[in-house]
């Protein structure tokens, strides 16, 4: 169990590195491809529409066919991703970057579900420690992504960051080679041995899996709101790029370290309690980004963003996993996840819009009431099981 998910683990990081270089370099490639400055982000913006297009459908599949083909099947398409943007840089295709760029949400629609087979394959009392150690395969990539991106960015004379994608072909082929060794239970055994399947509207209906979806909800939307208009901000007061890299390096450190723990603190204290901590963390940093735009509240702001973050998703992801049946497990994840990286789609195309509308404050005030909601919900949930009678 534990081999499993370390390899799970190593396949997150791969596919999180190939996500940080895609960050590090794709508005720069778009600003050198496009035909006008204003759709140098398009591409990044179309990574994500192809993530929210493609999720539920991915988790339909991987019921149908079984994670491995499905992780497998999703390898393939990051290569071909690979292939297609860089082809589009050597070329000087704008449409050819746009349309590997839109492949590679293809990948990540699928590769968001390392953390659902994790807690698949593990005991019930190791569950949330699995997730947890999956998602902290963040860490490598927020270091090895901008790396790859930096010491490949020139090896293809004349085509800037064209080595860069073409490295990605090779992260991709090493995630399906660790694939390949890894043995999942079998889904469709397991569901047909549980109770039959409940409809989606029933299973979406219970407070747990409702509180557990809106705080991942909250938990990206406001993180990827605060985290894409921080540059922006420090920008508008003439921070230093190396300033600007370090708060960013900060957050990714915020985001995934406390991974190697929080399963633990969830075994400990509780998943709501986890939860009730990643709102109180975020709602922090709400409050020091108020009081002041010094380096030091930037970087103090934008770590506890990443750690509110780490235990709002990591408690909303563990807590879906008691809600639905094997049997129920595809429609249930890929409802999940369509309507979390539905807000994340939003918000990464809204972020640096809002912020030039309405300034750095107001953005930070604006995400208030919906940190409220999501520490109200996780209060009113743990009342509610408090006040439940007890088996007999």
């Amino acid at each position: 169990m534990k081999r499993t998910i370390g390899m799970l683990a190593v396949c997150q990081a791969l596919m999180m590195t190939s996500q940080a270089l895609v960050v590090t370099t794709s508005a720069l490639v778009g600003l050198a491809l496009a035909p006008y400055h204003s759709l140098a982000t398009l591409p990044f913006a179309l990574q994500f529409i192809a993530v929210m297009a493609v999720t539920y459908f991915a988790s339909l599949l991987m019921g149908r066919i079984g994670r491995k083909r499905g992780f497998l099947l999703a390898s393939a398409a990051g290569c071909i991703g690979a292939v297609v943007a860089t082809g589009g840089i050597v070329a000087g295709s704008f449409a050819l970057f746009c349309a590997g760029s839109f492949i590679f949400g293809i990948f990540f629609a699928f590769g968001q579900y390392y953390r659902f087979a994790a807690a698949e394959v593990a005991t019930d009392d190791y569950r949330s420690r699995a997730i947890s150690f999956v998602i902290a395969g963040g860490v490598v990539a927020g270091f090895a992504g901008p790396w790859i991106a930096a010491s490949t960015r020139l090896v293809v004379a004349d085509a800037e960051f064209a080595g860069s994608y073409a490295a990605m072909l090779g992260l991709y082929l090493v995630s399906a080679l660790i694939l390949g060794f890894i043995r999942f239970p079998d889904g469709a055994a397991a569901a047909s041995e549980s109770a039959p399947a409940r409809p989606l509207s029933v299973v979406a209906r219970q407070p747990p899996y409702i509180v557990a979806l809106l705080a991942s909800v909250v938990a990206y939307g406001s993180m990827n709101l605060v985290m894409a208009a921080t540059p922006l901000a420090m920008q508008a007061r003439e921070f230093t790029t190396d300033q600007i890299s370090f708060v960013i390096s900060c957050h990714i450190l915020g985001m995934f370290a406390p991974a190697f723990i929080t399963g633990h603190l969830i075994r400990w204290f509780g998943v709501l309690n986890v939860m009730l901590w990643g709102a109180l963390l975020l709602a922090g940093c709400v409050v020091i980004n108020l009081q002041g735009q010094t380096t030091e509240n930037f970087w103090i702001s934008l770590t506890l963003l990443g750690v509110g973050w780490n235990f709002l998703f990591t408690g909303g992801t563990t807590l879906l996993t008691t809600t639905y049946r094997p049997s129920e497990k595809a429609r249930a994840q890929g409802l999940n996840d369509f309507v979390v990286y539905s807000v994340i789609s939003l918000t990464a195309v809204g972020s640096g819009g809002f912020h030039a509308w309405f300034g750095w404050q107001a953005l930070n005030v604006g995400v208030t009431p919906f940190l409220v909601l999501a520490a109200a919900l996780v209060v009113w949930l743990r009342l509610r099981e408090r006040a439940a009678p007890a088996p007999s």
